[in-house]
């Protein structure tokens, strides 16, 4: 063989491997049934969010809720070394293209010859979603193949197909179904049984108490009898006991003539259960199907204090029940996707669960569609903390395809916002519009409210950030000077000498003499105000009980977090015991929505004007998750998908801590006393930060002193750090 033969052979053998490896990455993938991006998580909000009702009563949604398109192209191309025999599945009614011409019937397999070559799925379906499951020892579906709602296909005089024509394609979407008997229409949550803690029984009535907050199904056992079942469920006995004034209730009609498990229909949150029932009932048994998200912690937390130990498992309890097909605000009242809830789950998730998918399917499920008519939950902010998830969710993951698929759907949104700035380029509440904040007596909501300037400022930020990340220059150019425009107006109309602080509002052009907490706490970890007006704003504004209290964990969270971020461990972690331990004490199994500790009995019980408004497990009282986390672990990352991060633990007056925080490849390890520091990372490139009463010191390691008795050392990833060192 000559030079020249051998090194065609040789070229070849490279192109084909190229051509294996690069062009057909399917090779290497699971197959999984894929639709368009988006649809699926609306499909599913729909269903979950119409679940909700009141007394029996149907309960829907505040706001539009948008719809799945029924029409769907699939497609990808191949370039196959030998010819391949695909499976088909799908849901809906579907044809098969292969290289544009349409072959005839429903084919469940088509070979494909060897080559390049072109295959096209078009699906329609009403009731669900359109999707495609291909299986084949190379081609498969996943994120790779290409989808649209609209081919923009043409037939000439001659029959010839005219190809895609201004066609907008993107990367199909998907989840976990990766079986094709797995139909993503059929979709249900896990269960397991569970058995009651505690049964009462009286003539005509049983109360059935399961030991701690709950979610699920219950199941009556040895059912038997005709007449009625009625079922009162209450996160309080209390509220079981409350049949008029409960939230939750079933009625049920009974005809069994022999003796049957019947389990209910409808999912309920309780710890207790009062069924009542006519004396030609018999029911032998009661027991429930916990209903649940299978996925499993990743962080973890256990410190010196038993206390503080117990928020943090009740915390991470609240979190899982509010995490089901997508993080809800509560699990007996709402069930609903609301932004502002979902945002600071987003945060907890990243130090407990580290659970992607749970994220993008509800930033996705909270979108919707285009054109937009109003605001994310009808809510000013809740539609800005919708920008701030997507921000989050890029720096503690990396994925730049999300945003990147999903940019103009962020760019139709706020030009939404900014098209409802009045004159002084500020947002205000218009018609439509519900101005939050937080639940708060006598809270202003009325003008320019600063904290909603505050969160404009950040969400142009974050969309300047994806905008380079989408290769949008001009835009970036664009949503940069709108923040920075923003940012400068904020403290020329806000900041008060005077008072120390930004005032709450301005209305009719005036500056009011209000101050509140929440632009101030927001602006000290939005890293807006200088050294000296954090210092101000603590002293005067975080620290001054005569500034109007705080009383739910929503709240709460981000002004323990202001404080945390100025160093202040030591009284968050008194606050966080008082608070959330609070709520232990009067027996609490999971984290409320509010938490007073001025109300007594069952006041604690009542809000919206209703003796059990109030949800006794809230997604947003799981916070201490992620202050423990971020700011007495103290790791976080100082760059996209912890590439980079920084670890400063805070013992916050504890003994010792140790605990674990989830990154995308891998867990970092603390360990941290009075007198040692461990840590070791299976991420990225890590900087440890701490504060040293004596000269620490690390075998093998170089520590720097940075001033202020402060020092660093570089962590690498897989290798254990031990530092000796006096805690301050």
């Amino acid at each position: 063989m000559n030079l020249q033969t051998h090194l065609v052979k040789t070229i070849s053998g490279l192109c084909l491997l190229f051509t294996l490896l690069v062009i057909n990455p399917a090779q290497a993938q699971q197959a999984t049934w894929i639709w368009y991006p988006g649809d699926y998580e609306i499909w599913l909000a729909n269903d979950m969010q119409n679940r909700r009702t009141e007394r029996g009563a149907f309960f829907p949604p505040f706001w539009r809720m948008d719809s799945h398109y029924v029409l769907i192209d699939f497609h990808k191309e191949f370039n196959l070394a030998k010819p391949e025999e695909v499976e088909l599945y799908a849901e809906g009614q579907y044809n098969v293209k292969l290289d544009s011409k349409m072959l005839p019937g429903t084919p469940t397999k088509v070979t494909i010859p060897a080559g390049k070559h072109k295959l096209n799925i078009k699906v329609h379906a009403q009731d669900k979603v359109p999707a495609i499951f291909v299986k084949g020892p190379t081609i498969v579906s996943d994120s790779t193949w290409l989808v649209t709602f609209e081919d923009k296909e043409w037939i000439d005089e001659t029959g010839k197909v005219s190809g895609q024509s201004g066609t907008a394609w993107l990367k199909a979407g998907s989840w976990n179904f990766n079986d094709p008997n797995n139909l993503p229409s059929k979709f249900k949550l896990a269960t397991e049984p569970w058995k009651a803690a505690k049964v009462t029984r009286q003539p005509g009535s049983i109360l059935v108490d399961f030991g701690k907050e709950t979610f699920g199904f219950v199941k009556l056992q040895g059912l038997k009898g005709k007449g009625k079942v009625s079922l009162y469920y209450g996160e309080s006995q209390e509220e079981a006991l409350a049949t008029e004034t409960g939230e939750t209730l079933d009625h049920l009609q009974v005809d069994r003539p022999q003796a049957v498990d019947m389990v209910l229909p409808g999912s309920r949150a309780f710890r207790y259960v009062n069924i009542q029932f006519d004396n030609t009932v018999n029911i032998g048994d009661v027991s429930m199907l916990y209903e649940y998200l299978p996925v499993a912690d990743r962080g973890k937390f256990r410190s010196s204090d038993p206390e503080l130990n117990k928020i943090w498992d009740v915390a991470a309890y609240t979190l899982h029940l509010n995490t089901r097909e997508f993080f809800i605000d509560g699990i007996k009242r709402d069930r609903w996707i609301w932004s502002g809830d979902a945002y600071q789950s987003y945060l907890m998730n990243y130090y407990l669960l580290f659970d992607s998918p749970s994220v993008t399917r509800t930033l996705l499920a909270q979108r919707g569609k285009d054109p937009v008519t109003s605001h994310i939950n009808t809510i000013m902010d809740y539609t800005f903390y919708w920008f701030l998830g997507i921000n989050d969710y890029y720096q503690y993951t990396g994925d730049k395809s999300f945003v990147k698929q999903f940019y103009p759907r962020m760019q139709s949104l706020m030009e939404f916002a900014l098209n409802r700035r009045n004159k002084n380029g500020m947002v205000e509440g218009l018609a439509g519009d519900w101005v939050f904040i937080d639940w708060a007596d006598g809270l202003s909501k009325q003008g320019e409210v600063s904290f909603e300037q505050l969160l404009l400022c950040r969400s142009l930020e974050t969309m300047a950030l994806c905008a380079n990340i989408a290769q949008d220059q001009e835009g970036a150019r664009r949503y940069n000077e709108l923040a920075a425009e923003l940012k400068a107006k904020l403290f020329t109309t806000y900041w008060d000498q005077n008072k120390h602080a930004l005032v709450h509002s301005r209305v009719n052009g005036q500056p009011t003499d209000n101050v509140t907490r929440y632009a101030n706490m927001f602006a000290i970890f939005f890293d807006y105000l200088n050294a000296g007006q954090k210092q101000e704003v603590k002293q005067h504004v975080l620290l001054n009980d005569k500034v109007q209290k705080i009383t739910t964990p929503y709240m709460r969270f981000y002004e323990l977090e202001a404080l945390c971020a100025m160093g202040e461990q030591d009284y968050v972690l008194k606050e966080m015991k008082d608070y959330w331990g609070g709520m232990l004490k009067l027996g609490a199994t999971s984290f409320w929505e509010k938490y007073d500790p001025n109300e007594k009995g069952a006041e604690h019980y009542a809000m919206y004007g209703r003796p059990f408004g109030r949800s006794l497990c809230h997604a947003w009282g799981a916070s201490p998750i992620y202050l423990l986390g971020k700011y007495y672990l103290g790791v976080k990352p100082t760059s996209p998908a912890y590439a980079t991060y920084l670890v400063e633990p805070d013992l916050g007056g504890l003994e010792w801590m140790e605990g674990s925080v989830p990154t995308p490849k891998g867990d970092i390890n603390i360990y941290c006393s009075q007198k040692q520091i461990k840590v070791k990372s299976g991420e990225g490139t890590g900087t440890l930060r701490f504060q040293s009463k004596n000269k620490p010191s690390s075998k093998g390691n170089k520590i720097t002193a940075k001033g202020n008795n402060t020092y660093e050392m570089f962590i690498e990833k897989g290798k254990e750090y031990v530092v000796a060192y006096t805690a301050k």
